[in-house]
């Protein structure tokens, strides 16, 4: 059996925004905004691979983010058209939702990288304005996924899969934002042969895989597998994350940026962010421990909020 959640005022039942198996589920409003973000999509990388303009990491990030979108948009669609929720591997209650959360984060990050690592740097003419272009779609997109998520999230007193509540939610957020910093601590020389700093990336790497565990969980119906209650299980990672993250925020800045231990507590004196050894898209490694401080703090606010917000659900078997 599924297991759903809802918050702890009245309970009543949901109601589906489309119509399924049938033509008119386009007409409809979650309808129409989901052939935006199709639109939105294709539009972006059209116009990026019709003049070559996604070279290089960030480039291929940007291309990848609209590609995957545009992809599981249509698949969410012909589902929808099809009446083939029903015969869909994963839960149709989490899974929409879900995958609308990490569309409108790859495509804010893609809106924000994109432009100021790549576009920036593109000389005057055909290309830049494709590059320019593709940003403005990829915004569009974003705000589409946002505005989904925002329309198809729980509500008080509302049934519907875990995926759709705040907790849901954050962990989402904690999964990505997990994600980025993994990016940023990709030079091994920011932690290797420090205990203090390999216990935080440590800390980031347990944290992530019980995030993403709990959203594969309730992709796939599997919580019931679980030796323990679902309930009891989110909480128990919620606290788990919130003390392992506490850690971090203290280890990680103290370590990177006082004297004390041997590091650099302003930019100016770190070699390797002179002009000379930096390329226009690349990031030296003081502003990578800077970028994963402020991390490490928002994931933890995040953490701590997925801790009272679980304290307000109430589980029930349908």
């Amino acid at each position: 059996m599924p297991v759903t959640v809802t918050r702890t005022t009245i309970t009543t039942t949901s109601s589906s925004s489309t119509t399924v198996g049938s033509a008119r589920a386009l007409t409809q409003p979650l309808g129409l905004l989901r052939l935006l973000q199709l639109v939105s999509t294709c539009v972006a990388f059209s116009l990026v691979a019709s003049v070559g303009a996604w070279t290089g990491p960030m480039g291929n990030w940007a291309m990848f983010t609209w590609c995957f979108c545009f992809a599981v948009t249509l698949i969410i669609l012909i589902v929808e058209l099809g009446g083939f929720q029903a015969r869909f591997p994963l839960s149709w209650r989490n899974f929409p939702i879900t995958f609308a959360c990490y569309a409108a984060l790859f495509c804010l990050s893609s809106s924000i990288i994109y432009p100021t690592t790549y576009v920036q740097f593109l000389p005057h003419g055909r290309s830049r304005d494709h590059a320019i272009a593709a940003t403005t779609f990829s915004c569009v997109a974003c705000l589409a996924y946002a505005t989904e998520v925002a329309w198809t999230r729980a509500r008080p007193g509302e049934i519907t899969g875990y995926m759709a509540t705040v907790p849901g939610l954050l962990k989402v957020f904690e999964t990505f934002v997990a994600c980025i910093i993994f990016a940023f601590i990709s030079e091994p020389s920011l932690y290797q042969q420090r205990p203090a700093l390999e216990w935080c990336v440590a800390v980031y790497a347990i944290c992530f895989i019980l995030a993403a565990v709990t959203v594969l969980l309730n992709l796939g119906d599997c919580t019931n597998m679980l030796p323990i209650p679902f309930p009891t299980f989110l909480s128990g990672l919620a606290l788990l994350s919130v003390l392992l993250y506490a850690t971090a925020i203290v280890l990680w800045p103290l370590y990177q940026f006082d004297q004390r231990y041997n590091s650099q507590p302003r930019r100016s004196m770190d070699p390797s962010c002179s002009r000379s050894y930096v390329q226009p898209n690349e990031v030296c490694n003081w502003d990578r421990r800077l970028a994963v401080s402020i991390l490490t703090g928002i994931n933890l606010l995040a953490y701590v909020s997925d801790l009272v917000y679980s304290t307000r659900l109430v589980f029930v078997k349908v």
